[in-house]
């Protein structure tokens, strides 16, 4: 496979057939689109290659894209999972949203041999008139990306991404290496972990061997399994991180996007043993295992100064109960300072934990109104539960909704289970929770592993905060195969997140 390099350019005027100002509009023409993303879905006979669909708001179509996209500098393999991570930004300043799609399994070419599993991404470049055939492509492997690395088997280049702008309106994109082995002293740690970072035409790896970043480099980390970013703040996840004796406990390291010494700033790392910071780290929590960030507005500020951050920690075991699991929210100021707003598990919400719950396994946080000063009202927390049982259906899954600023974390909780808050029948195995977004006005749920006989080859909904809250009635929009346009095809349509 050959692909060709990446380099961000600084924003330029934004083309007059674009309108810039939404987050994800592909089109320019100031509608959100939506991202559907199948990573085991087969393409052209090549099982799980992956696949992304693009709804166009407004009614303008649907967008397919894959490794068989004319543009794309490769072809459908099985097992590439293109898709499998998704971000989205304006790459180029010229008002149409660029698509960013990590395929982590994507086998390389090198030397007449096959790198396994070292993994690649691309960036489609979104159009006035669409985005997939016709639009410009890039993709590129690690050491394309920077010529100071090497592609490796088994690094999962692009295992997650995340993109956006910075506070200057420079692009930038973090790319996670969790595969990535480190040498320090002469040993070599695998799968130790890295990230690759982008900001305008700047392009430089980072790992816990870096000056500041927090923790110490360990075999099986996995630094960059996870990631989440503002517009001033990004930070990384290290679910494999040992803290003390504990092994795979997990952590967090947060950084500013403010580059001093040729990096992003080190700001603070997160783990259960940090002073302030509810449990305790105990082997296999996995704290780290996802995250999201969303703007925070002090009431001294006339900016969103400050990050909320939530992390989930599936793995944690509660009294008795093995991976119940649970999840917190912190805020982040600019010198690192920390504070844990929230601790959230079964207990702390009224419920008797459940073994094998695994809440925490996806959480998405926003901030409803990120024009006024943060307050408890415009803060909204999605809790994944994959494991949690409904009493007809085992691993059902369920959502949990939050308000994370309250006094009272769980004074207005609301559980979305199919049947009650989400449309369908609750099945065996759905793993509902497995697959959340969030931005400020929608909450979106997919239910990839979906085995309600209604949708089998998985579903979307997406659903306002509003509604949530009961104070509208806007109604839940759901994506479907088969229906509204899209081909009738899927094997685990409605991975997002």
């Amino acid at each position: 496979m050959a692909i060709c390099g990446l380099s961000l350019s600084s924003p330029q005027a934004a083309a007059a057939t674009c309108t810039a100002g939404t987050s994800s509009d592909f089109n320019g023409d100031g509608v959100t689109d939506t991202v559907i993303a199948d990573p085991t879905a087969t393409v052209n006979g090549a099982k799980a290659a992956g696949l992304v669909r693009v709804v166009l708001g407004g009614g303008k179509g649907v967008s397919e894209i894959s490794q068989a996209t004319s543009g794309m500098s490769a072809s459908p393999e099985a097992g590439d999972q293109f898709g499998f991570s998704r971000s989205v930004y304006d790459m180029d300043g010229d008002g149409c949203t660029d698509l960013v799609v990590g395929a982590p399994y994507e086998d390389v070419a090198k030397d007449g041999g096959r790198l396994v599993d070292a993994g690649a991404v691309y960036v489609i470049h979104g159009t006035p008139t669409g985005i997939g055939a016709g639009s410009k492509v890039e993709g590129y492997t690690q050491s394309e990306l920077d010529s100071g690395t090497s592609t490796e088997a088994y690094d999962w280049f692009g295992y997650a991404v995340r993109a956006g702008g910075t506070a200057n309106g420079t692009p930038y994109l973090v790319v996670g290496i969790p595969g990535e082995n480190v040498t320090v002293g002469g040993t070599t740690y695998t799968d130790a972990g890295c990230i690759a970072y982008l900001q305008g035409t700047t392009k430089v790896s980072v790992s816990q061997k870096d000056p500041n970043v927090p923790g110490d480099v360990e075999a099986h980390d996995r630094f960059g399994y996870s990631l989440a970013g503002t517009n001033r703040f990004f930070a990384v996840g290290a679910p494999g991180e040992a803290i003390g004796d504990a092994k795979f406990a997990g952590g967090v390291s947060v950084f500013s996007h403010t580059m001093v010494g040729g990096l992003p700033t080190p700001l603070v790392g997160l783990d259960q043993e940090g002073p302030g910071i509810g449990g305790a780290a105990e082997a296999g929590d996995g704290f780290g295992t996802s995250l999201s960030m969303t703007g925070y507005r002090p009431g001294d500020q006339t900016y969103n100064s400050d990050v909320l951050l939530a992390v989930g920690t599936p793995g944690e075991d509660i009294d008795k109960s093995t991976d119940a699991g649970g999840a917190a929210v912190f805020r982040v100021q600019p010198s690192g300072t920390y504070t844990e707003l929230a601790a959230i598990d079964a207990v702390d919400l009224g419920e008797t934990p459940a073994a094998g719950d695994f809440m925490g396994q996806r959480v998405t946080i926003a901030n409803t109104d990120t024009a006024a000063v943060t307050t408890s009202a415009s803060v909204r927390l999605a809790v994944g539960v994959p494991g949690r049982d409904t009493t007809t259906a085992k691993d059902a899954g369920a959502v949990r909704i939050l308000r994370p600023l309250d006094a009272a974390v769980g004074a207005a909780d609301k559980i979305l289970v199919r049947g009650a808050g989400l449309p369908g029948t609750a099945t065996a195995r759905d793993y509902n929770g497995m697959a959340l977004n969030s931005g400020s006005v929608n909450l979106y749920v997919g239910i990839p592993h979906s085995k309600a006989s209604d949708s089998p080859k998985g579903v979307l909904h997406v659903l306002p905060w509003t509604d949530i809250d009961g104070t509208t009635k806007v109604g839940t929009t759901t994506y479907l195969p088969g229906s509204g346009g899209l081909p009738n095809e899927g094997a685990a349509f409605g991975t997002v997140g």
